[in-house]
């Protein structure tokens, strides 16, 4: 417990923040050493009033007998990251990657876990992450971007573009680092790397790797076998692949494929492929869910796999020769690990760490047998959840559609209340039971709204059939999904629909801007990041290639389908009041389009406000932003949800 109390000290004395009231204490990631007596984990608060994004610390903890040690390889070192841990076999010692945003140098940094001591194993001019152990424990593989032009990833802030365009893009290649810290790359350098696992021999890797610009190009990324240097494709896939992961034997590797919108959002069927050779099986054919993580079991034939079921997680088991299904736990709760997998899952095959969390349920790091978890933290012990949370199912168009409703935790029955709905990203996201931190969604609950969060089709959790019917439609059936969700929550629920918001983010923020032009039954929108028109995107954005298998062709060989979908094709009909914003880095939703439809707005004399955010990229990272963002929206809702009501909330 003092160590608990240390940590929590140690977070808020760094920020310069008064620990009169606890801030919600997040766990980024939870792995289980190998011989299940400990766990590493990275944390850090979320901080109301912080001036930069918090730097996490690790926290060692046995699984016995509570917190061992406290790493803190950041300091109060502003612009430093830390990634998640990952334990070497022996199980004595963790790895880490230490990111410095202000040199733009990466150090992999090793630590005994028994003594708490840490070393600097390797500095390196660029991007290092993903560190992973080789089977022995006698060297770490790394995926390095020497001299990267920016972080790794399309949803961090762009290079400022300046000289030859399209040239020189940054390579992430899998890197092989021995005890003394010598480093050797273990794949070609005309190939991207995004995710890898070592074969069982330590010989070489797998992953899943694309040649060209690495923001861009994981929607056509292949996977691939990497010994002595040199890459051989082992499957090109229809659609996305992630999750790459070798079995036991060596002899094939499983891997999630389906339609997936953005790389990290994970959600499909699980294939199986021989490394030998020969054809990629779907051994969940019929799967009525999205797998989202896997691992191998070590007891048989079997790939167990994390999946997304309408708004519940759960844990299955698919037998690779029979395709039989077992189901080992499910419940309204969302579950998350190490960044690898949603499960951490110690040598024994039994014994597990996750960190678990729901809309009422504060987020802890749990340890135990699969759906046999006790808590092993109880930092958030304090916390009280914003309101009521409560899963609905509907229909519509004949299928089955599954959301949240969030509800004030003070309201009177006898009243009727403002709702906004909230769409997710992606499309190929979905919403799961997450504690409602600080953020505009409690904020939102804070001041009287009900807030629905609804999985139109496009998301995941139905099915890979369900996933995709949004293809070559974006905007039309999702559209009636939602509404009809919202049909569904006026029967439930005492809502005013003349006082209905709708908000969201990427996605979310093009089909905020699609609802406007489509009806009048928003009174107010918030669009984060949204698309105005997707024939003047495809040529803007730096990810065009995400949009051939959701489009079924470029802009240049079908422009009609583009347009069909495009809000300003239809900007006339907008009448609904519209606050609109975006950072002005983004490569995933650049700048330009919100510019686009808010000059529209202007011109036709609809009510609007745009903000530009400089800096950021995809994920708007400023506090000082994101609580600017907040009061905007709320002050955007409140005076149009309320302005001339009897039934103010």
């Amino acid at each position: 417990m003092r160590t608990v109390i240390a940590v929590l000290i140690l977070l808020l004395a760094r920020a310069g923040v008064a620990s009169a009231a606890p801030p919600l204490h997040v766990f980024s990631s939870a792995s289980i050493s190998p011989d299940a007596h400990d766990v590493a984990s990275l944390e850090s608060d979320d901080l109301p009033n912080a001036a930069a994004p918090p730097s996490a610390i690790i926290v060692l903890w046995s699984t016995a007998s509570g917190p061992l040690h406290v790493i803190d390889p950041c300091g109060r070192r502003k612009g430093c990251r830390v990634d998640a841990p990952v334990w070497a076999p022996h199980g004595h010692q963790i790895s880490f990657v230490v990111h410095d945003r202000a040199t733009g140098h990466s150090a992999l940094e090793t630590c005994d876990t028994a003594k708490g001591r840490t070393r600097v194993l390797m500095r390196f001019t660029g991007e290092l992450n993903a560190p992973r152990y080789a089977p022995d424990g006698h060297s770490i593989a790394v995926l390095a971007t020497a001299n990267a032009h920016k972080e790794v990833g399309a949803t961090r802030a762009g290079a400022a573009p300046s000289g030859a365009i399209g040239v020189d893009a940054d390579v992430q290649r899998i890197a092989v680092v021995d005890g003394r810290g010598r480093m050797r790359y273990a794949s070609p350098r005309d190939l991207f790397v995004y995710e890898y696992d070592w074969l069982p021999d330590g010989t070489g890797f797998v992953g899943s790797a694309a040649h060209g610009n690495g923001d861009n190009n994981w929607w056509v990324a292949q996977l691939y076998s990497f010994v002595g240097g040199s890459a051989v494709s082992l499957y090109r896939p229809a659609l996305q692949i992630a999750s790459p992961r070798v079995s036991p034997d060596g002899k094939s590797v499983a891997f999630i494929g389906g339609l997936m919108s953005d790389f990290g959002s994970t959600g499909g069927d699980v294939y199986v492929v021989p490394i030998a050779g020969g054809s990629a099986v779907d051994v969940t054919p019929n799967l009525a869910a999205s797998a989202t993580s896997l691992w191998w079991s070590r007891s048989c034939s079997c790939v167990t796999f994390t999946e997304l079921t309408g708004t519940s997680d759960g844990i299955a088991a698919v037998d690779v020769d029979t395709h039989a299904i077992a189901s080992y736990w499910s419940d309204e709760t969302s579950i998350s690990a190490d960044g690898f997998a949603r499960v951490s899952v110690a040598r024994d095959g039994v014994t597990t760490a996750v960190i678990r969390q729901a809309f009422e349920r504060p987020p802890e790091i749990a340890v135990g047998p699969i759906g046999a978890w006790r808590d092993l933290t109880h930092a958030n012990a304090k916390q009280v959840s914003a309101g009521r949370a409560r899963s609905l199912t509907w229909t519509d168009d004949g299928r089955s559609l599954a959301g949240w409703l969030l509800e004030p935790r003070s309201f009177d029955p006898s009243k009727r209340y403002p709702m906004i709905v909230n769409v997710h990203g992606g499309p190929s996201a979905a919403y799961e039971s997450r504690f409602v931190g600080r953020g505009i969604l409690r904020d939102l609950l804070a001041h009287g709204y009900y807030v629905f969060l609804p999985n139109p089709r496009g998301s995941f959790g139905e099915g890979e059939a369900f996933t995709q019917a949004n293809v070559k439609d974006f905007g039309y059936g999702d559209l009636r999904d939602i509404l009809s969700g919202v049909d569904a929550v006026e029967r439930r629920a005492p809502i005013d629909d003349d006082r209905l918001g709708i908000m969201g983010y990427s996605y979310g923020g093009y089909m905020t801007m699609w609802a406007v032009t489509q009806t009048q039954r928003f009174k107010a929108a918030v669009a984060g990041a949204g698309v105005a028109n997707w024939l003047s995107y495809y040529g803007e954005n730096g990810i065009d290639e995400w949009m051939i298998p959701f489009f079924g062709a470029s802009v240049y060989d079908d422009p009609d389908v583009y347009a069909r979908s495009s809000p300003i094709t239809f900007i006339k009909n907008v009448k609904t009041p519209t606050f609109a914003f975006v950072g002005d880095r983004d490569v995933e939703c650049p700048m330009p389009q919100t510019q686009e439809f808010w000059h529209a707005l202007v011109t036709l004399g609809v009510p609007t406000s745009f903000v530009v955010y400089p800096g950021e990229g995809h994920g708007i990272r400023s506090p000082a932003h994101q609580r600017d963002i907040t009061e905007r929206t709320l002050s955007w809702f409140g005076r149009y949800l309320t302005k001339n009501s009897a039934q103010e909330p």
